[in-house]
C-alpha cells in the first residue's frame, strides 16, 4: 500500500467506527520510546521513523507532531500533500485540534495514551472517545505479530539487589501512602523490580509485560506463559504470581473497593478506566518503581564504569581508524557506523547496541536523529564535519557516546572550529557543576547553552536524558530539558551531557558523554549538601576542531586532565596501533 492508501484505508476504519478523526501516537501497549515492529503503527500510516510523534487524523487533512530532533527528518519523510508537519511544543495538537475538531468525535485507543496527555487534549473541544478496537490495526492487513522473546534471570552480580527487597522497598512506599496496589505498565520497571530482561527489542532488553504491586510486597506478572520458562519461574520465587495478559480485566476487577496507584503519565488510560468501571479508588502517582531504578545501586554503579571502560577500548580502536580512513573517501555513513558495531562486538558482555547508531556526514549530521537508510546513505568526504551517536547495551551497563570528528585532511574551516568549541564550553561547563541538593535537571540545562547563546546561537532538543542500567538508553524521570518535570537529581542518577549545534544543509555538532551524580565533598560553611557529576564516558575530543583561543584557561585544564585520565585507564587495554593513535589524540591541546 502507497502512504495515500493507507491514510485511506484508515479514514475508511473510521467511518465504520463512526468517529470523526483518530489519534496515532509513537508508543505501544506500554508507552515507550523504543517498541517492536508490531507497534510501529505511526511510521506504517505516516512513513515517519522517529521515535517521538503524534499523528491527528480527520477526514479531510491530518498533522504530525513532533519535537525538534525530528522537525527536519519530518519533513523528508512525509508526503506535504497528505501531512502538515508540526512542532510539537510551538504549535501543539491541542491548538489543532482547536482550529480544525471543535465538536467533533475524535477516537483514541486507551491502550496506546496516558489520561495525562488524553487531558492535556481536552481543552481543545474536540470529543475524545475511547474505541475498544483500534481502526488502524484493521486497515494494518501485514501487521507483524507481538514478540514472543523470553524472560530471563538478570543475576545479582548485575543487578546489585535481590528482587523480593526491591518488592519490599516499593510495597513499603504503598504502604506509608496508604495504598493497597499499583499498577506497573512500564516494562523497564517490571525489568528492574523482577530482576528480569527479555528480547522483545532490538536495543533494549526488555520482556514486554504488565504488572500489579500488592502493599504486602506480592505482586502480579501478566505475560504469555510461553514467555516464563521454568528457569525465570523459580527466579520469580513464590510472591509473584504468572498470568496471561487475558487475565488483566479480571485482575483489575478484583480490586473493586481498593486504593490502586496509577501513573497517569507512564500508564495506558485503558487501566484507570477498567478499574473505575470495576469500582477501584484510582490515586494518581508515579510509579513506585520509577525513581529508585533511576539511582543505581553500589554494583550498578560499578557496573556502569566497568561497562564504560571497556567500550572505550572499542571507541578508541574505531577513532583511531576514522582518522585513517575518512580521508581516503572509500567508507560511507553505512560502513562507518558497521565498523564501529565491528569493534563493538568484541568486547566482552556486549549484547546489543542500545540504539541503531546515528551516523551522519555533511549535511545529514544536521538532522538531529538521522537514521542511515540505504537510500540515504552517502560517502563520507574528505574535508567535512562527520557525527556519529552511538551505544551500547552491556551485561552490567548502558553505553550512549557522541563525537563530532574532522575527516580531514586539511585543516577545518575557522566557522566550524568556533561553533564545535561553544559546544565543547557548554559540554564542559555541565560536567564540572557543583549544585545543591534539590536542584533538577531543567535547572542547570542553561548552563549547556551558555556559550551558544553569547553568539546567539542554540539547539533544539534537551541537553541530557537518564540511561538506564542494561536496560533502556532513554530512562526517566530525570532529564536535562527546560520541557522535563523538575525531579531532583540524586546520587546515582546517570545522565547524558549533550549540547549540540546544526546548521541545516550542512553540517551537525553534538559531543555527549554520561555522568554520574555522586555527593561532592563538603566545603567550609556548607550548610546543606551538595552534589557533583563523574564522567563515565572515556573518549578524545577531536582536537582539530578546538579554537583554542576561546577556551577559558580552566576548560583548558579540564579538557587536558579528561584526555590525561583516557589515557591513563584506556591506553594501557588498548593494542600498540591503538595506544600509539591515543597517545597523540590525548596529548595536552598545548
Amino acid at each position: 500500500m502507497t502512504p495515500a492508501e493507507r491514510l485511506a484505508a484508515l479514514r475508511a476504519e473510521l467511518r465504520k467506527a463512526g468517529v470523526d478523526g483518530f489519534l496515532v501516537p509513537r508508543a505501544d501497549e506500554h508507552l515507550g520510546e523504543y517498541v517492536p515492529p508490531s507497534g510501529e503503527r505511526l511510521a506504517w500510516l505516516t512513513g515517519f521513523t522517529g521515535s517521538a510523534g503524534l499523528a491527528v487524523v480527520l477526514p479531510e487533512r491530518a498533522a504530525l507532531f513532533t519535537d525538534g530532533r525530528y522537525t527536519t527528518q519530518a519533513r523528508q519523510q512525509l508526503d506535504p500533500a497528505l501531512w502538515e508537519p508540526r512542532h510539537i511544543t510551538e504549535q501543539p495538537p491541542v491548538d489543532w485540534l482547536k482550529e480544525h475538531a471543535v465538536g467533533r468525535r475524535i477516537g483514541y485507543d486507551p491502550w496506546l495514551h496516558p489520561e495525562a496527555a488524553l487531558q492535556r487534549l481536552e481543552p481543545s473541544g474536540a470529543v475524545l472517545v475511547p474505541l475498544t478496537a483500534n481502526p488502524l490495526d484493521a486497515a494494518w492487513a501485514d501487521r507483524p505479530a507481538p514478540p514472543q522473546a523470553p524472560a530471563v534471570p538478570h543475576g545479582l552480580e548485575q543487578a546489585g539487589l535481590d528482587a523480593e527487597a526491591k518488592r519490599l522497598a516499593a510495597a513499603r512506599a504503598l504502604q506509608e501512602a496508604g495504598e493497597d496496589a499499583a499498577v506497573l505498565a512500564d516494562s523497564h520497571s517490571l525489568a528492574w523490580l523482577l530482576n528480569i530482561r527479555g528480547g522483545d527489542l532490538d536495543h533494549t532488553p526488555l520482556a514486554l509485560g504488565f504488572g500489579l504491586l500488592r502493599a504486602d510486597a506480592s505482586a502480579e506478572l501478566f505475560m504469555e506463559p510461553g514467555k516464563v520458562p521454568p528457569e525465570t519461574r523459580a527466579h520469580l520465587g513464590n510472591a509473584v504470581t504468572v498470568r496471561p495478559r487475558a487475565a488483566l480485566p479480571a485482575a483489575l476487577a478484583e480490586l473493586r473497593g481498593r486504593k490502586v496507584r496509577v501513573d497517569p503519565e507512564a500508564t495506558p488510560a485503558w487501566f484507570a478506566q477498567e478499574l473505575r468501571e470495576a469500582g477501584a479508588m484510582v490515586v494518581a502517582g508515579e510509579d513506585p518503581v520509577r525513581l529508585p531504578r533511576a539511582c543505581k545501586n553500589a554494583v550498578e554503579q560499578q557496573g556502569a564504569r566497568a561497562a564504560h571502560r571497556r567500550d572505550a577500548v572499542a571507541l578508541a580502536r574505531f577513532l583511531a581508524w576514522f582518522e585513517a580512513a575518512a580521508p581516503t573517501g572509500r567508507e560511507s555513513e553505512m560502513s562507518v557506523a558497521e565498523r564501529l558495531l565491528a569493534f563493538r562486538r568484541e568486547v566482552p558482555l556486549f549484547r546489543a547496541e542500545s540504539f541503531p547508531a546515528i551516523s551522519g556526514a555533511g549535511e545529514n549530521g544536521a538532522v538531529i536523529h538521522y537514521r542511515v537508510t540505504a537510500a540515504s546513505n552517502r560517502p563520507v568526504q574528505p574535508d567535512e564535519c562527520y557525527l556519529i551517536d552511538s551505544g551500547a547495551q552491556y551485561l552490567d551497563g548502558t553505553t550512549d557516546v557522541t563525537r563530532t570528528l574532522w575527516t580531514g585532511p586539511g585543516p577545518a574551516p575557522a566557522r566550524l572550529r568556533e561553533r564545535y568549541t561553544r559546544v565543547l564550553q557548554g559540554h564542559v561547563a555541565l560536567a564540572t557543576l557543583r549544585f545543591p541538593q534539590g536542584v533538577a535537571g531543567p535547572h542547570l540545562d542553561a548552563f549547556a547553552r551558555r556559550a551558544l547563546w553569547a553568539a546567539g546561537l542554540d539547539y533544539d532538543h534537551g541537553t541530557g536524558h537518564g540511561v538506564g542500567s542494561f536496560l533502556s538508553v532513554h530512562e526517566g524521570p530525570v532529564a536535562f530539558s527546560r520541557a522535563a518535570k523538575p525531579v531532583p537529581l540524586a546520587p546515582g542518577m546517570i545522565l547524558s551531557d549533550e549540547p549540540g549545534y546544526y546548521l541545516p544543509g550542512q553540517y551537525g555538532i553534538r559531543i555527549e558523554n554520561l555522568l554520574l551524580v555522586q555527593p561532592a565533598p563538603e566545603q567550609p560553611d556548607q550548610v546543606k549538601p551538595f552534589l557533583e557529576f563523574e564522567t563515565l564516558t572515556l573518549a578524545p575530543y577531536d582536537r582539530r576542531l578546538i579554537d583554542l583561543s576561546l577556551l577559558a584557561p580552566a576548560e583548558r585544564a579540564w579538557v587536558d586532565a579528561y584526555q590525561a585520565r583516557v589515557l591513563a585507564e584506556i591506553g594501557p587495554a588498548c593494542d600498540a596501533e591503538t595506544a600509539a593513535w591515543l597517545r597523540r589524540a590525548c596529548a595536552p591541546l598545548g
